[in-house]
């Protein structure tokens, strides 16, 4: 079980691991071993999620998102498998955390009246500054 918080947990089961060849440099070594890690969480199916942590989560994940609703972390940035793994469970955790966090509501509000005449009087200086700029009017 991997601990999101203290009411929520999600089942090892859950992640499907796939380690794959990194790209970048590497030398001799980078063709011979698959250090980086490729993990899929199915957000729409999984049983550990309340439903309105599985909405704010798929908003969170953006294009990390497959169509079916999986969730893929690819983490290359060690040159290690294990810790390759460890990041990619830790992003997870991370953006799991995120989507747990609800949104405050959020309350109309009405401009002040002083806000309302100040924004006028701003909009008559500029008026003035403007009408200024016009060719000179001959009055004869």
């Amino acid at each position: 079980m991997i601990e999101i918080t203290s009411w929520l947990s999600i089942d090892e089961d859950e992640l499907i691991e796939k380690a794959a060849r990194a790209s970048g440099p590497g030398g001799q070594h980078v063709n011979k071993t698959s250090t980086a890690i490729e993990l899929r969480f199915d957000v729409r199916n999984s049983p550990s999620l309340p439903e309105d942590v599985k909405v704010r989560l798929e908003r969170l994940a953006g294009s990390r998102l497959t169509q079916d609703g999986v969730l893929v972390l690819f983490s290359q940035g060690s040159r290690s498998q294990e810790m390759n793994r460890q990041e990619a469970r830790e992003r997870l955790v991370e953006l799991i955390l995120r989507a747990t966090e609800k949104p405050k509501p959020r309350k109309a509000t009405k401009p002040t009246y002083s806000s309302k005449l100040k924004r006028l009087e701003g909009k008559t200086k500029r008026a003035g500054v403007k009408s200024m700029r016009g060719k000179p009017r001959h009055d004869d």
